[in-house]
């Protein structure tokens, strides 16, 4: 027994030491429900370690060169300069590749922002993000780019011996291809997030459950479901723009300039007509067409939800309110029968 515990002499006590804290929270978080039952982590998967005292490590900026216990001295590419005082040092390997995150710790002015405007955004697959403005951003898409040529490594990976050193190549190829597809994702999400929050000064965007929307479709083989082929494609499109990380990139970027983000529910905002109020599912003909049966007003669908968005950001950010507008909503009899308007109930909000 004693022989098995061996390899726990070579890394540091202090990483030892931390793995076991961060066990220990990740079950306080499970037994408190705020996360899921910790899994165990695969070798070769997530692999990363931290130094948790400031006393472990040193650090020389000017020969970018980092200094860790039972290490030694480690070259590194400096990607930005380390701004006050370093607290900690996470050690991580992405992609055949190691990445030293070093937490700082320094005192920062409150920013202002200087841009003036708001803008709502739509989430979707045919345009990634579409603004209340008119504007909208093209999808990257790039796991569809990539999809056939990580197929064909990948059934050349199915066919070696698992765990030869064949199978090992051929992995390594798998994995590039998928490192590729993120990092364009993620390069492509970062410069996106950046042009927003540098140019408005609040943000309403819809509250998706991401994780719920992409759930899959099979059912069990008593209740099986429907669609699922499509259902499936959906999924894969819907995981490939990468709305989740635009949103949390988004939130700290205007953070960082003094803006705010405001999510709204998403719910009805591509069946409400901006100009009326008048929401039924038969506002919305098509993917792309926004014609009001009830004044006629015409519009893209995805730039009616946006503006629908922005709208629903300001009763947020104006009353603390969800946003909804559900006392606006009126529902249409059938397309046949034409109905006269019901009343809008409002209400006056006054400001002390």
């Amino acid at each position: 027994m004693e022989e098995r515990k061996e390899w726990l002499k070579e890394p540091p006590s202090h990483v030892l030491q931390q793995s076991l804290k961060d066990a220990d929270r990740a079950y306080k978080n499970f037994f408190e429900k705020r996360a899921g039952f910790p899994q165990p982590k695969r070798k070769g998967k997530g692999d990363s370690f931290r130094y948790p005292d400031s006393k472990q490590f040193e650090i020389d900026q000017d020969n970018s060169r980092i200094k860790l216990p039972k290490l030694g001295w480690i070259r590194y590419r400096n990607s930005r300069d380390i701004s006050g005082t370093a607290k900690n040092i996470t050690v991580s390997q992405s992609g055949g590749k190691w990445f030293a995150s070093i937490q700082t710790e320094r005192e920062v002015e409150q920013p202002v922002s200087t841009a003036t405007s708001a803008v709502g955004i739509d989430m979707g697959v045919v345009r990634f993000a579409t603004m209340s403005d008119g504007s909208f951003i093209e999808p990257l898409d790039s796991f569809k780019k990539h999809e056939r040529r990580l197929a064909k490594y990948q059934r050349r990976m199915c066919r070696k011996v698992k765990f030869s050193k064949n199978w090992h190549k051929a992995r390594r190829k798998v994995q590039k291809i998928h490192t590729r597809i993120a990092n364009a994702r993620k390069d492509f999400l970062h410069k996106e997030t950046t042009t927003i929050s540098k140019n408005h000064a609040m943000v309403a965007i819809e509250d998706l459950q991401v994780s719920n929307m992409s759930k899959s479709s099979k059912g069990s083989a008593e209740e099986p479901g429907k669609n699922i082929a499509a259902k499936s494609g959906l999924n894969k499109a819907i995981l490939d723009q990468g709305w989740f990380e635009f949103r949390r990139q988004l939130e700290y970027k205007l953070n960082w300039r003094g803006a705010i983000l405001i999510p709204v529910p998403a719910h009805y905002t591509s069946q409400t007509c901006p100009a009326c109020g008048f929401v039924a599912k038969e506002n919305r003909q098509t993917q792309a067409k926004f014609v009001c049966v009830d004044c006629g007003h015409e519009e893209n669908a995805d730039v009616v939800g946006a503006r629908n968005i922005l709208a629903r950001g300001y009763r947020v950010a104006a009353c603390g309110e969800d946003g909804s507008g559900f006392a606006r909503k009126r529902k249409t009899k059938p397309a046949s029968v034409k109905q006269e308007p019901t009343e809008v109930t409002r209400r006056e909000v006054t400001h002390v």
